[in-house]
């Protein structure tokens, strides 16, 4: 295949990017465009499906654009997504019902504590490799139903399409031919048997979801059909589709069992490969899928942090202690320490380990010697904390990691990784290519369409950037480490 170019449409919480790769990873063409988050209330997250689908239209027309003014052509498109964000839409006009309610959302936490007060969890786990969690898109597809009027009446008529943010866009691109998924968004709902590999019906009817909604599961190197000329410019095979987390460990070429790495974007992610071995933890880290290809499913470990990115957005939209986000090393820099303060994130609720949905964050230690220096330390220091816990857990369940690859935003922060490094007291690895996520929905697509052969020519493409090493000494990580425990015991809310 002569010069291939595949392009990455990645659909993220607070903005859609579109990136045409060659087939080395070299970026030929790029844009990105952000969005609005929508909050009508404390603990709601919200986005307009519209926007959505405006911003991957926009920037999907005009990387291909840059890449015909170089002389080249697509050849296939990968997409990857926020992954639990839930979209219900009308198949007859395509129109969504109501916002898209987003991963962070916290509106059903009331409902999951009553499913699991009936003593529903052990079933979902067992299924699902997931928690009675309002992270989850189950119980917000069932909010939908239930709130929005003639809902119900509409979905029990088959009138009713469901879909993560994936889902919406393959139907969109195709102009309402094909309407799927891919296994590892499949597996995010907690609707998927993930030993099975197909929607359950015992858990449909426990969330009242009629089976008609949900889409068909593919694997994630795939046929998802193509999107129309008219909608693109150009016709182009949607050949590979995953969550962003297991792009990124696509991207990583995270491959084998024991491969581990941490996205920090919005929020964070450790993902490890476990194989085709399907982990169960005793210490709430969630079972799930990294990835199917042709018809083999390789499974993974994930622990969730619902706040990284968002932390320093908050410094700056929320304190206004910093004026743009690239401003918080300098002045976390401008410290030797925190001084004693800790910032617990838990602006949304805790994650893994924790699965606190009624956690709220706090600010702990201040002193009149406190100020913003120490107020951003310790927003970048909450980041490698609740790193740690996640890799506590894993260690727990007797799986523990001798490095760790790193990707996102906040990777390209040299000094919060050496701070990664000293928490964890492990070697950090950033990778060369920098668009892990991107590029690992490029390579699903790849695979899909014929560029690669096999996982091994991916793996080949990986080359590290940067790499990190403790500097730490145990006694001093003990003890911040202490410090962190004491801050997050005091926002829980049991």
């Amino acid at each position: 295949m002569a010069d291939p170019v595949l392009l990455a449409l990645d659909q993220g919480t607070s903005s859609t990017r579109a990136i045409a790769f060659d087939r080395c990873g070299g970026v030929l063409a790029e844009a990105q465009q952000a969005f609005e988050q929508i909050y009508p209330a404390s603990g709601w997250v919200e986005h307009d499906p519209e926007v959505i689908w405006a911003t991957a239209l926009s920037t999907s027309r005009e990387a291909l654009q840059k890449l015909r003014d170089r002389g080249r052509e697509a050849t296939a498109i990968g997409l990857t997504n926020q992954r639990e964000t839930t979209i219900v839409w009308d198949r007859r006009t395509g129109v969504p019902l109501y916002n898209a309610i987003v991963w962070q959302d916290r509106r059903t936490a009331e409902r999951c504590r009553v499913l699991e007060q009936a003593g529903h969890e052990a079933l979902l786990a067992e299924k699902t490799g997931l928690r009675l969690d309002p992270y989850f898109s189950a119980t917000k597809l069932e909010w939908i139903l239930n709130r929005v009027p003639e809902a119900r009446a509409a979905a029990r008529a088959g009138h009713l399409a469901f879909g993560t943010v994936d889902c919406f866009l393959i139907w969109r691109l195709t102009g309402g031919r094909v309407h799927a998924t891919d296994i590892t968004n499949a597996s995010r709902t907690a609707l998927f048997d993930i030993r099975s590999g197909a929607w359950d019906r015992d858990l449909c009817e426990l969330f009242d979801v009629p089976m008609s909604c949900l889409p068909e599961v593919r694997d994630s190197a795939a046929d998802f059909g193509t999107a129309r000329k008219d909608v693109l410019g150009v016709e182009l095979p949607i050949a590979g589709v995953a969550g962003d987390q297991q792009a990124a460990l696509v991207g990583q070429a995270c491959f084998s069992p024991g491969d581990v790495k941490s996205t920090y974007g919005t929020g964070a992610f450790l993902v490890l490969n476990t194989g085709q071995q399907l982990v169960r933890s005793k210490n709430r880290m969630l079972s799930t899928v990294a990835y199917r290809l042709n018809g083999v499913t390789t499974y993974a470990l994930e622990g969730s942090i619902l706040s990284a990115g968002s932390i320093i957005q908050w410094l700056r939209d929320g304190l206004g202690i910093i004026g743009r986000a690239a401003e918080v090393t300098a002045l976390a820099q401008s410290v030797s320490d925190t001084g004693g303060v800790y910032l617990a994130p838990a602006f949304t609720g805790l994650g893994a380990p924790y699965w606190d949905p009624d956690a709220r964050g706090a600010i702990v230690g201040l002193s009149r010697a406190s100020g913003r220096a120490e107020i951003a330390r310790a927003a970048l220091d909450s980041v490698a904390y609740q790193t740690r816990d996640l890799l506590d857990a894993m260690a727990a369940d007797g799986v523990a990691p001798g490095m760790l690859k790193v990707d996102g935003g906040m990777a390209q922060n040299e000094f919060f990784l050496q701070r990664l490094a000293d928490v964890l007291g492990l070697r950090i690895l950033r990778p060369r290519l920098a668009e892990s996520t991107a590029f690992g929905a490029a390579c699903l697509a790849g695979l899909g369409s014929g560029v690669y052969r096999s996982l091994s020519d991916i793996a080949s493409l990986w080359q590290p950037d940067l790499q990190c090493d403790p500097r730490l000494d145990a006694e001093a990580r003990a003890k911040e480490i202490a410090g962190w425990q004491a801050a997050i015991g005091r926002v829980r809310s049991s």
